[in-house]
């Protein structure tokens, strides 16, 4: 199978310093798998209260569902991430660094002022490339 290509054109610059790639192209033929928002909801329905906790849980969620393609982080070629306040973003970017290692999906963040729980901080949703 042939893998995604991910490029960042010269000329585009973005605010996290290369933590994401700007561009993506799946080949054709690949088997997509679209995941929806993960958020820091335990499977047990607890949810931490701290945004780094709930960030942990985030990144674990979205690794089960994808592994239940047989794909794995290395898959992802889109995430978005909506989080709740301003100030957690380098806790964020540090959790996502250590669960995607050196890959880097095209990436989007957007604040929002809520998400469907008051308790919920962060929520990932993602597109990955199921390996052949």
């Amino acid at each position: 199978m042939k893998t995604p290509r991910f490029v960042d054109p010269p000329d585009v610059h973005g605010p996290m310093g290369g933590a994401y790639s700007h561009t993506a192209s799946v080949p054709p033929g690949s088997e997509l798998v679209f995941v929806a928002g993960q958020v820091g909801m335990r499977p047990d329905g607890a949810i931490p209260a701290g945004f780094a906790e709930q960030a942990e849980v985030v990144f674990a969620n979205l690794r089960a569902c994808l592994a239940a393609h047989g794909a794995g982080m290395d898959s992802v070629v889109k995430l978005t991430t909506y989080i709740v306040t301003g100030q957690d973003v380098a806790t964020m970017r540090e959790i996502r660094q250590r669960h995607f290692g050196a890959h880097r999906p095209a990436s989007t963040a957007v604040f929002v002022p809520a998400l469907v729980s008051p308790a919920l901080l962060l929520e990932v949703e993602a597109v990955a490339v199921k390996p052949a």
